[in-house]
């Protein structure tokens, strides 16, 4: 019987620490696409944007008309983010000033949330386990008040 109950645990064991390394690969892979998306943009670097996001990514912006009142909903792809990275847009912004805080707010199964705090803005990422790797698929931004705001 001790011996039954030994190799229980040692299976329990096995499993929870599987479990916890596979977490630990999980979220740096997820931190991983997440700088990709973020570093890429700074950098310019078309390939690492492209690596980080599903084809079908949408990312988008709620903006409203300060004098209706109205929202409208504005919408980027993947195709669009990558061509404004090949344009350089993200090289405008010093190294110095280049936020590009990564926290990973929830991981289940094959589904995590991401909040990226960039120097202009800040980007709550859906990020989603696509053929064995953690691609973003949609994302959702808000601009940082500028200084003269504050």
């Amino acid at each position: 019987m001790r011996r039954l109950v030994f190799v229980f645990a040692f299976i329990l064991l096995a499993c929870f620490s599987n479990a916890r390394a596979q977490n630990a690969a999980d979220a740096a892979a997820i931190k991983q696409a997440a700088l990709d998306y973020i570093e890429g943009w700074y950098e310019g670097n078309p390939e690492r944007m492209e690596r980080a996001l599903h084809p079908d990514l949408a990312k988008r912006i709620v903006r409203t008309d300060p004098k209706s009142g109205r929202s409208r909903l504005e919408q980027m792809s993947a195709m669009g983010l990558v061509l404004g990275v090949r344009a350089g847009y993200g090289k405008n912004t010093p190294k110095e000033k280049q936020q590009k805080d990564v926290t990973i707010l929830d991981v289940y199964e094959n589904a995590a949330s991401v909040k990226v705090v960039a120097t202009d803005w800040i980007d709550y990422l859906h990020l989603a386990r696509w053929n064995g790797r953690w691609v973003i698929v949609n994302v959702l931004w808000e601009l940082k008040p500028k200084s003269s705001d504050k």
